[in-house]
């Protein structure tokens, strides 16, 4: 099963309207690396119209492990620090053609340690958490095996195509949330 995608109307204003749009702001909250928010405004832009996604308001934040950490105890009981936790904002009776909202809060720090298990910059790691959290957002999840396989395929695919190259993994799981 593929799968749910949003879109917005087409890219074409009905009734006078404003032409859909995808909206990201990019909050950085931590000193650990230097990441620039117009570069990952711009990845996350190509990423959602990759997808097919035509209307979108979505935020990235930037932090350090603590405050990853806190996140991930508040919200998904484990209070580890961890990689991306993805917050899906949609509305449950939003319509089908309605804007993707969401937020994707990434751990630098994690970025950074992980970059240097795989030879990789950290910038590219957080690029691969950004990816994961906004295919998370359209509909893809790694809960179970067969579905972990298809995000990775998509999050290979996907890095390719906005011009990045993909994940230097063989047998890690990947990103977590």
């Amino acid at each position: 099963m593929a799968p749910a995608r949003r879109s917005g109307a087409g890219g074409r204003p009905r009734d006078g309207g404003i032409a859909p749009t995808i909206d990201v702001t990019v909050t950085d909250r931590q000193r650990i690396v230097r990441i620039g928010g117009k570069w990952l405004e711009r990845l996350a832009r190509r990423v959602l119209a990759h997808q097919g996604v035509e209307a979108a308001e979505i935020g990235i934040l930037l932090v350090d492990d603590r405050r990853i950490a806190a996140l991930h105890g508040r919200w998904l009981g484990d209070p580890t620090p961890t990689d991306v936790i993805t917050f899906d904002l949609t509305e449950s009776d939003a319509p089908v053609d309605g804007p993707l909202r969401g937020d994707v809060v990434v751990s630098a720090e994690t970025a950074r340690r992980v970059g240097r298990d795989f030879g990789w910059t950290p910038r590219l790691e957080v690029a691969y958490y950004v990816v994961h959290g906004l295919l998370h957002l359209t509909g893809y999840d790694d809960r179970t095996p067969v579905r972990r396989r298809a995000m990775r395929a998509r999050e290979r695919s996907v890095m390719k195509a906005v011009g990045l190259p993909a994940p230097p993994r063989a047998s890690r799981r990947g990103p977590s949330r």
